[in-house]
């Protein structure tokens, strides 16, 4: 009896002891957080001053729109600002239909068996696949085999590929996170396994898909192996040619070049300003895909 009592007695005593133990504990994993969070923060935000500093006061519209030079200093990046926007619009609009259908199917009607697991595998493995593994890929399907040389098709279609493997997995990894009872209130309503998909688990899934496709847009937009050896390291020369078959020189590609092969005087400068050029439309193409994401929450609040 007398040892219960002491029990109870020394209970409170511990049981204060381990809550201000926690409470210590917490507070040190809280501050600890904080601390590698704002220290991510500064050096990003430090990153971004040393890149821009020199870059983005320079700027001007006849360096947006102006024609490369060879020799001469004062170029522009006109050709390849617009060839990047047409090669990152058409690899999307290839990857995107066929990577979401991939991933719809592997999501709601593959079977599970061995086959699909090895599939997934593989689609898996293609995602960490280097860039230029893809290049390759596009010299032999594209100058070896249709012999159609150094296009903007091929680089297009060539980051397509990349592309695919990311989109399917992400994909079907939304579309599996939709809450189950979602899927099952649909089925209750009679909705169709079309209509689900459609009207229910797409929607509730959109933030995750949209968050992939923005990912390899911007991979897409900044890629320079793919590019250079399927499309080249040149432009037609013109600011608007959307002549498929035209050498899709690109901003990243360019910018390899100037850092690399250029005689102009002015290389340096024309480094720094291309590199700012990379990093807000980079910063542009992550606010356009958020756009659908800011109107799909307002609908489902309201």
């Amino acid at each position: 009896m007398s040892m219960r009592k002491e029990v109870s007695a020394g209970s409170p005593y511990l049981f204060s002891k381990r809550r201000r133990a926690s409470v210590l504990m917490d507070r040190l994993f809280t501050g600890t957080v904080w601390g590698i969070g704002i220290i991510v923060i500064l050096f990003i935000i430090g990153l971004l001053f040393l890149l821009l500093q020199k870059g983005l006061p320079e700027l001007s519209w006849d360096f947006l729109y102006g024609i490369p030079s060879e020799i001469e200093e004062g170029g522009g990046i006109g050709p390849a600002l617009f060839n990047s926007f047409y090669v990152l619009i058409i690899s999307l609009l290839v990857s995107i239909p066929i990577g979401m259908a991939a991933g719809i199917y592997l999501a709601e009607f593959a079977p599970n068996n061995k086959l699909i697991e090895f599939v997934r595998i593989c689609v898996e493995g293609l995602s960490s696949v280097p860039s230029i593994i893809f290049g390759l890929f596009g010299i032999a399907l594209f100058v070896e085999f249709f012999e159609i040389g150094l296009t903007i098709l091929g680089a297009a279609i060539s980051l397509a590929f990349l592309n695919l493997p990311v989109l399917t997995r992400v994909t079907e990894e939304s579309i599996r996170a939709v809450p189950v009872e979602l899927r099952n209130a649909s089925f209750a309503l009679g909705s169709t396994h079309l209509q689900t998909i459609r009207s229910v688990l797409l929607p509730v899934a959109l933030n995750g898909i949209m968050t992939g496709i923005c990912l390899t847009a911007g991979r897409a937009f900044g890629e320079s192996a793919v590019i250079i050896l399927t499309a080249g390291v040149s432009t037609s020369g013109e600011m608007w040619d959307f002549n498929l078959f035209s050498p899709g020189g690109t901003l990243a590609v360019h910018l390899w070049y100037i850092q690399s092969e250029a005689i102009v005087p002015d290389a340096e400068l024309i480094a720094q300003k291309t590199t700012a050029v990379l990093i807000f439309v980079a910063l542009l193409i992550n606010i356009l895909f958020r756009v659908p994401l800011w109107f799909n929450a307002r609908k489902t609040q309201v």
